[in-house]
């Protein structure tokens, strides 16, 4: 071959070269989810995603963008100056995005090189999700425990974990003294400290099962329970009050969380538990036991303030339905489905339409009480009842059509009869003038309020001399009765009357006739008495139908003898219903004016046996209608702006695990949540039960085995041991009929939870946190074990369980509920602490320091910090201070004047051994120096007292 043959040869392969080299890079700078997908999700995707997407165009596929939407193709491959996106997106005044930053020079560029490049479909972000299903949305698996070699390891727990650790080449700890696995696993079980008495037969027992049959008691003890109900109480946001502004307390709160305490200890089915939560009202018709599960459906915050626009109205509504969707996604099956209430899931494979299916599900929940009682005590209630309530219909029918027959004569002398009498009273200020009369005393004598009030309520009362001084600042007020607010005696006391301010009030006690009464500073000639109810609301505000309808103003020389000055005779009624009546009997004959009467006193008799019949018991457990409307999408999360109707269903996410379900859209309310209900409860859902074992795993070893116990989507982690998380969900199924009880059997007996907790430090390289489980991970006491610890070794600690809670804290309530800490501590208030009604944006100060959460908020994984207030808590606090006291007093009972028999008395009930001769001797050195109260103080500050290793 000649030179230029050659040549022209390798020029021709080096030209084939360079045009393939320039494809790639133009295939690399064409790349749609590389190069354009990221601008378009960050700067369109909030209007142009999902099922909802404005004028119908999605941005988040090439197949969309060519497919287009109301206005044709967005894209038109290979033609960039034919592409309306591109035109939309360009220019110095681009039309899209409408609001926020546009896209760059760089993205526009990009944008516009992919299009000339023949817009090829590398897929999207959404393909992405698609073709990988996330490890926690697959179905069941098998999973086999691995072979280990060495003595080391009790069950699947341990191979699982031992496997593991070899991996990264580390080792198990030995097993932990008996002294600290009693302690340990009695705290985790029960919450409580082991009795000393416990903690030595359990040292001196050789039988091989000791170790079992200390496991198995506390399974049985009922405070098991109560330990494990508080930590379900945190999953599910439980608070017994109901936040937002108002935040009044809810009475009737208990009975959900006395059905959480009592189904653990049953060792219910976990399904089961999951069903009767979102429809026990039909899996347990007439059992109140049951029925009181429904109370995980409201047990979040409502907000009480009514809002006056039909959208404010609408989105109340909306956030509340969303409160319980999110509670019932994320507590049982770890989905973060209100993510998609506004658009499709960021990151999860769930979609919009999603959100609003679960919310059609539950459309028909409300918040309120209902009748919780059996259904028999419920018979005999309505059956005595229905004929007070038929006389009280009777007679509200003839007084309608007395009132009809005479209205036409009612109306031609309503300015006649009403010109004949004073104004009525007013909320905002009513006076009474009359002759100037020298007074030392002066007395409001309030014979009834405004009608159906049982109080009077003032905000101030004047007293004006001749010369128009108010005379009665300076005075002194006092009152026959006066409402007691518990948290602050003097709220509403009749000083407030004279301060001359009205943002405080006086209330009376209750029981008519009231007075309230002024002693001037000084015998004054006075001319007028003026009072108000509601000076700073306006006329029809919170105040103004309590205030004095029927009254005398009396003054006094000495405060002995009265005299009347001033009477509400002549004044027009206050109410509209009042004042009908009065026109209806100037105009009534002598036998309509009886009729009424005898009709009125039908009605009264009525309403009372009515009001004497003790009504069933009622609980804050939810109330059901039917919807009044369809469901609908709501386009971004506005619930004014309706999208596609939808209907009850599964979520989609979950389609390839198990058979879902799916209803008309008007099927009944209850048959909605009994479908949802036995769809999460599925034994093929694998996920409900994934995500309960992760968080029994968390409470036993302080972290989870996925650190995000409510979120196991993309955002949330994957396990650190999937295959072992796998197969104790798996057994939880199918050999455990998904009772918790084994479950925590099989973790509290592995090798891995019976390790030490002595710290390594070259396997403290490797894994810090001790995630693999290379020793058991030492953890502080929360918060309620702290008060629960100290009320049980000062011997004080209240073992009632059930019924209505006891407060740390005393309320008032006005228009919005206030709460104040108490400061003293009675016996009322030494029972356990999951027994404390836990009142929303409020915590108790000891319980707060240690970390206890806001039942504002679900808390599935709770925070532990260490700070000084909590070791001056423990110094200080009025409860701690008490406590040691007692503490004190109980060791003098039990171990008389000795202080070494003391010493080893307050180690064993607090640290469950007894003292080495070095301490005994130190503590019984500062016990002589500063007495034993300094002691027990210092005790219950102790690490060893406030640790479990």
């Amino acid at each position: 071959m000649s030179s230029q043959m050659r040549l022209g040869v390798r020029i021709v392969a080096l030209s084939a070269l360079l045009v393939a080299w320039a494809a790639m890079a133009g295939a690399q700078t064409a790349s749609f989810r590389q190069n354009v997908l990221p601008a378009l999700e960050k700067r369109c995707a909030l209007c142009h995603q999902g099922e909802q997407a404005q004028q119908g165009l999605r941005v988040t596929s090439a197949a969309a963008l060519l497919a287009g939407g109301n206005s044709g193709p967005a894209v038109v491959a290979g033609r960039p100056e034919e592409s309306l996106l591109l035109a939309k997106v360009s220019g110095d005044k681009p039309a899209m995005p409408p609001a926020g930053e546009g896209l760059s020079a760089e993205e526009i560029a990009a944008l516009r090189a992919w299009i000339a490049a023949g817009a090829p479909d590398d897929g999207s972000a959404e393909d992405e999700k698609r073709e990988t299903v996330w490890w926690s949305l697959r179905p069941w698996r098998e999973v086999a425990a691995p072979e280990t070699s060495g003595d080391w390891g009790r069950g699947e727990i341990d191979a699982f974990v031992l496997a593991k650790l070899r991996e990264e080449g580390l080792a198990p700890s030995g097993e932990a003294d008996r002294r600290t696995l009693i302690r340990r696993v009695t705290y985790d079980l029960t919450g409580l400290p082991p009795t000393p008495e416990a903690v030595e037969s359990f040292v001196q027992d050789d039988e091989p099962d000791a170790y079992e049959k200390l496991v198995d008691r506390l399974l049985d003890d009922p405070a098991y329970g109560e330990r494990w109900g508080r930590h379900w109480l945190d999953v599910v946001r439980f608070g017994e009050s109901n936040g937002y502004e108002q935040n009044h307390l809810r009475q009737t709160a208990w009975p959900y969380r006395d059905w959480v305490i009592r189904s653990l200890n049953e060792d219910k089915p976990y399904n089961r538990m999951i069903v009767e939560q979102l429809a026990g009202d039909q899996v347990g018709v007439g059992d109140p036991s049951i029925e009181a599960a429904t109370g995980f459906l409201v047990a979040g915050p409502h907000d009480t303030v009514k809002i006056q626009n039909p959208e404010g109205e609408a989105q109340k509504r909306a956030n509340h339905l969303d409160d319980m969707i999110t509670a019932t996604a994320s507590s049982f099956l770890g989905l973060t489905v209100h993510c998609a209430r506004c658009h499709d899931h960021k990151f999860d494979p769930i979609r919009q339409k999603d959100y609003y299916r679960l919310q059609s599900a539950l459309n028909g929940v409300w918040h309120d009480e209902r009748n919780w009682a059996e259904p028999a005590e419920v018979a005999a209630y309505e059956a005595a009842a229905e004929p007070l309530r038929a006389a009280l219909k009777e007679a509200g029918e003839g007084l309608d059509a007395l009132r009809e027959s005479a209205d036409a004569r009612a109306k031609a002398a309503r300015d006649e009869v009403f010109g004949r009498y004073r104004a009525s009273v007013d909320p905002t200020e009513t006076e009474e003038a009359f002759q100037p009369v020298e007074a030392r005393f002066v007395r409001l004598v309030i014979e009834r309020p405004t009608a159906g009030r049982t109080v009077a309520d003032l905000d101030e009362l004047e007293v004006w001399s001749e010369d128009g001084r108010n005379v009665a600042l300076g005075g002194k007020a006092s009152a026959k009765s006066m409402r007691i607010d518990e948290a602050s005696p003097e709220t509403y006391a009749a000083a407030n009357l004279i301060d001359g301010k009205f943002d405080k009030r006086w209330v009376s006690g209750g029981g008519m006739p009231e007075w309230v009464q002024v002693e001037l500073p000084r015998a004054e000639t006075i001319a007028k008495v003026s009072w108000s109810s509601d000076r700073l609301m306006g006329f029809g505000g919170r105040f103004g139908r309590s205030i004095p309808e029927r009254y005398r103003v009396e003054v006094s020389a000495d405060g002995e003898s009265w005299k009347a000055v001033a009477s509400s005779e002549g004044r027009l009624p206050f109410s509209d219903e009042d004042r009908e009546r009065l026109l209806l009997f100037a105009v009534f004959s002598d036998e309509e004016r009886s009729r009424w009467e005898a009709l009125e006193a039908s009605k009264e008799s009525a309403q009372k046996g009515l009001n004497r019949l003790e009504k069933p018991a009622r609980a804050f457990l939810g109330r059901f209608e039917e919807p009044a409307e369809p469901s609908f999408v709501m386009v971004r999360g506005n619930p004014m702006d309706h999208g596609e109707q939808v209907a009850p269903r599964s979520l989609s996410p979950l389609d390839a695990m198990l058979e879902g379900f799916e209803l008309a859209p008007d099927a009944p309310e209850a048959e909605r949540r009994l479908a949802l209900a036995r769809w999460i409860a599925a034994d093929e859902n694998a996920l409900t039960a994934r995500v309960i074992v992760n968080r029994v795993w968390m409470y036993h070893f302080g972290q989870p085995l996925v650190r995000t116990p409510s979120d196991f989507g993309v955002n949330g982690g994957e396990p650190t041991h999937p295959e072992l998380l796998e197969s104790l969900a798996r057994r939880l199924v199918q050999e455990y009929g998904w009772r918790l009880k084994p479950l925590h059997r099989e973790i509290a007996l592995s090798a891995a939870y019976r390790q030490s907790s002595e710290y390594r430090e070259e396997p403290a390289k490797i894994d810090r946190n001790a995630e693999l489980l290379w020793r058991f991970p030492p953890r502080r006491l929360e918060a309620e074990e702290v008060r629960d610890s100290m009320l049980a070794v000062s011997g004080k600690l209240d073992r009632t369980m059930g019924g209505p809670g006891f407060r740390l804290y005393r309320y008032t309530v006005d228009n919005v509920a206030t709460y104040y800490p108490i400061r003293e501590f009675g016996p009322e208030t030494f029972r356990r602490s999951v027994y404390h009604q836990h009142a929303r944006s409020v915590k108790p100060e000891l319980l707060g320091q240690f970390d206890c959460p806001d039942t504002a908020l679900a808390a599935p994984k709770r925070v532990s910090t260490t700070t000084p207030l909590q070791a001056l808590s423990l110094l200080n606090n009025e409860f701690a201070l008490q406590q040691a006291g007692f503490l004190s007093q109980r060791l003098a009972d039990e171990a008389g004047d000795d202080p070494a028999a003391r010493v080893e008395r307050l180690w064993r009930l607090a640290f469950g051994r007894a003292p080495d001769a070095e301490e005994s001797a130190r503590a019984q050195a500062l016990a002589k120096a500063q007495g034993w109260d300094v002691l027990t103080r210092a005790t219950l500050n102790a690490n060893e007292f406030v640790y479990v290793f």
